[in-house]
């Protein structure tokens, strides 16, 4: 079960918060389709996204995943059921559908401690529940209470867009009449697009917000690091940079960069606009994609997203 091992890494990076919710009831971390019951004594995590006891020992991290994920992990479950090193997989039935986890003895540092994996289907993407347990609160956080709490593990088809548009460290007053909002990363990338993940979301307009942990060090350096950034758009192939030039946004210095590429798995033509704010220790970055045959009608739906974009 190597790959849950590797989820694990994958689940910490993220941060976010949740609203308490009564113990019986699910509770979804804000942004997050994924959602079970917490075990007694788990309150908001701080630092990351999912549950964690007031003294920070125990850990529960919720995350999404890929959707491949879990098809792969069921695999691995079926080649080999005895599992690997000593750490056999289980399967539990949860609200979601079957599952897979994992429970294992490891140290963090100098601290015993026990580790559980869950992998569980989403449909278009998988749920992944990562729990810790020193040594010294496993007589309550036992094994079975950890897999009482997987059993309770449920998925939400839709995250309220209120929702998600309240865990970015900006306001979006304007969504373009787009038709799916969905939230890569909570707090961090949004995602605006007319397909969905099902039909997939190149083949129609699209635009994903974030912001860029960086800025250029000068004003000077603003063109080389737009260029730059844009080459680092994923998804797209065969890019070739068609107009890269400073504006205005908002009263900010900006820039604005424009691709010509093919993109997604029907290789579809597209022109891409990379906006660039700067301001502050961030550079926020815009970015919408069109298939070239719509790209007029496009446009100024990306704008408008862009000029209704304002600091909380």
């Amino acid at each position: 079960m190597k790959p849950i091992r590797l989820f694990a890494a994958a689940a910490l990076l993220l941060a976010a918060s949740f609203d308490p919710a009564p113990a019986a009831d699910a509770v979804f971390p804000p942004g997050m389709r994924v959602g079970l019951t917490p075990l007694v004594g788990l309150v908001r995590a701080k630092s990351f996204v999912g549950f964690e006891t007031e003294d920070h020992g125990v850990k529960v991290l919720v995350t999404e995943l890929p959707a491949e994920a879990y098809g792969e992990v069921a695999s691995a479950f079926k080649a080999n059921p005895a599992g690997t090193g000593g750490v056999k997989p289980e399967s539990i039935e949860t609200p979601a559908g079957l599952a897979y986890y994992t429970a294992e003895s490891a140290r963090d540092g100098a601290t015993n401690v026990r580790r559980y994996s869950m992998i569980l289907p989403g449909g278009t993407f998988s749920g992944y529940i990562a729990v810790q347990v020193p040594e010294n609160a496993g007589k309550i956080y036992t094994d079975e209470a950890v897999r009482q709490m997987f059993a309770s593990a449920t998925i939400r088809k839709e995250v309220p867009v209120d929702e998600q548009l309240g865990l970015m460290p900006f306001k979006i007053t304007e969504l373009g009449d787009f038709k799916t909002v969905r939230t890569l990363a909570p707090g961090a990338a949004i995602i605006l697009a007319d397909g969905n993940e099902t039909t997939g979301f190149e083949a129609a307009p699209f635009m994903v917000i974030g912001l860029i942990g960086s800025t250029p060090a000068q004003p000077d350096d603003r063109g080389r690091f737009a260029q730059q950034a844009a080459t680092t758009i994923p998804g797209v192939r065969d890019a070739r940079i068609t107009m890269s030039e400073p504006i205005r946004i908002d009263g900010m210095p900006g820039y604005e960069t424009r691709i010509d590429a093919t993109s997604g798995k029907d290789n579809t033509s597209v022109t891409v606009v990379q906006w660039l704010r700067f301001g502050g220790q961030s550079t926020m970055r815009i970015i919408g994609s069109a298939p070239r045959d719509v790209w007029a009608k496009a446009f100024p739906r990306f704008r408008a997203v862009r000029d209704g974009i304002q600091p909380r």
